[in-house]
């Protein structure tokens, strides 16, 4: 049976990965196109990193551990070959090491030739499906639940790559936001949920697809439209035709997109990541006043809804922190100590902004708490005379087994702690939440239902195998 690997435990959740990809009715640099796709989409995912280039009935690659900048510097990039469609991955791990060979996209040849697919999301019967495989005399190379999913497809492709795609959804249990290419071929697939986003636009006779509209804005691509949830988006030299993978759920999309995860310029299923992170602040703000001579937002996800709290507040909005930019966000440590005096590295107090003053710190979330507790010890030891904490969504209080690395109750201070208890680990003068009502009405705007399990525990998927005993209260 496979089992995942150990990662070390942190404080704050991250994302897992982001895919781009292009069909191009003639022969170009589609690499370059990828590549300032990704760019646009590091946020995602920055541990390693890959881009595919179909051409000629091949496919070359080249991927690697890093940021895309590193990945593709000197002669990677030129290196790739000039081709019709590429496909891109970023990732950050939460199924698999962050090992190299892990990297994507994933590229074999199959039944239908050369074939390459990259994977944001989390199966939750991943374990199975491996299993399974392997007793079919499988031999994987990786140890992604991707590789399940690409030779999932080959299996039931028999020549027809669609018919595969279409058959392989059928086996898979939890979050999938897929690019899949052959040589003639760009597929993009939504899970039936739509627990990942993914859109596609146009540049000119360019269909590009993307993780977050931000990406196809970096590519001089017009947004089209989001993928549909449970929609199989083939595109080819027919132009685009749609497929349903079987079977209608009710939508579920991953609500920490629009709080943390998506870059405010992005635009999700019709609504404004910029703009809910906003009305969640005016809504703490409506909610939760509090007497303070300053607002501030941690860098950098929770600056806009600082913003907002501001707005309605009447509170002005002053730095408080200043963000290390060249201190990514898998920045992390596998000891408390240091995990604690890397918040030092990744930050610094702005003395002169909050000397003598009362703050209102807003926040996206807490996970473990613990850099919670070291901001608010600075901003202290900074000068701040008090520092009131404001958070963008509710208590955590249940893991995530579909995208995020939040992957038992342990690592979860919001299931061992009450909101006072939570407020005297930190440190603060007082804490509020939003509700999980305040934060839907946040986001009002999406065309489509959420996923809440974190703070309720009720998820689209239930967790299979190892997976489950995770998600026990410990």
């Amino acid at each position: 049976m496979y089992s995942r690997d150990i990662k070390p435990v942190f404080d704050g959740m991250h994302e897992e990965c982001g895919v781009f990809g292009v069909y191009s009715p003639e022969t170009r640099d589609v690499g370059n196109t990828v590549y300032y796709g990704l760019y646009a989409l590091q946020h995602r995912g920055q541990e390693s990193c890959g881009i595919a280039v179909a051409y000629a009935n091949k496919i070359e690659y080249q991927k690697g551990m890093g940021l895309i900048p590193e990945v593709f510097s000197g002669n990677a990039l030129s290196s790739l070959p000039e081709g019709d469609i590429a496909i891109g991955h970023v990732r950050y791990s939460t199924t698999g090491a962050s090992l190299a060979v892990n990297a994507q996209p994933i590229v074999f040849t199959g039944k239908c030739g050369k074939m390459a697919v990259a994977h944001n999301g989390n199966l939750t019967n991943a374990d199975r499906l491996r299993a399974e495989l392997i007793a079919d005399n499988a031999v994987f190379q990786t140890t992604v639940d991707s590789e399940a999913i690409a030779m999932l497809i080959n299996k039931f492709s028999d020549g027809d790559i669609v018919r595969g795609v279409l058959k392989a959804c059928e086996c898979f249990k939890g979050s999938y936001a897929l690019v899949v290419m052959t040589t003639d071929k760009l597929i993009a697939v939504r899970d039936p949920y739509g627990i990942r986003p993914l859109c596609v636009g146009k540049n000119m006779d360019d269909i590009v697809v993307a993780s977050e509209s931000c990406a196809l804005d970096a590519v001089g691509a017009n947004f089209l439209r989001d993928i549909e949830q449970g929609e199989v988006l083939v595109i080819d030299s027919a132009g685009m035709h749609s497929h349903r993978i079987a079977g209608r759920c009710k939508p579920a999309a991953c609500i920490f997109e629009y709080v943390y995860f998506s870059r405010p310029d992005s635009i999700l299923d019709g609504c404004s990541v910029y703009e809910t992170r906003m009305a969640a602040g005016r809504i703490l703000a409506q909610n939760y006043p509090v007497e303070a001579d300053i607002v501030s937002g941690v860098p950098d996800s929770a600056i806009v809804a600082a913003r907002g709290y501001s707005q309605v507040s009447g509170i002005p909005y002053v730095e408080a922190l200043e963000k290390n930019r060249y201190v990514g966000r898998t920045f992390i440590q596998p000891d408390q100590k240091m995990r604690e005096d890397s918040v030092s590295v990744k930050m610094n107090p702005l003395r002169a902004n909050i000397q003598g003053k009362r703050l209102v710190l807003i926040d996206d979330s807490i996970v473990r708490g613990t850099t919670s507790r070291r901001i608010v010890r600075m901003l202290k030891e900074a000068g701040a005379k008090e520092v009131h904490l404001r958070i963008c969504s509710p208590v955590i209080r249940h893991p995530c087994h579909l995208g995020i690395d939040m992957q038992s109750y342990s690592q979860l201070i919001g299931a061992n702690k009450t909101e006072r208890e939570i407020c005297e680990y930190i440190g603060a003068d007082s804490l509020k939440y939003l509700t999980i009502d305040q934060l839907t009405e946040s986001c009002k705007a999406a065309k489509i239902g959420f996923c809440l399990g974190c703070f309720d525990g009720k998820y689209p998927y239930s967790p299979e195998g190892e997976e489950s005993g995770k998600f026990k209260f410990e």
